[in-house]
């Protein structure tokens, strides 16, 4: 004779829907976090051509954005 549970599945609460969009969000925001890493390991080990870049990125925006 075999015996089948009866188990049901939790009911799934606000709480539980909230948390997944909270994880969701997180693996959603994890490639920017690892590049803001990688951004600054890098102005780390070479500071000099983070600080060339950021001047040539500051001239070319300025330039494109200026009021005239």
């Amino acid at each position: 004779m075999s015996e089948t549970s009866t188990r049901t599945k939790p009911a799934i609460t606000k709480h539980d829907s909230y948390r997944s969009n909270n994880a969701h969000q997180a693996d959603e925001l994890q490639p920017t976090a690892d590049l803001v890493d990688y951004a600054k390991s890098y102005a780390r080990e070479k500071p000099e051509v983070a600080a060339l870049w950021c001047l040539g990125v500051g001239f070319i925006l300025g330039w494109k954005l200026k009021p005239w």
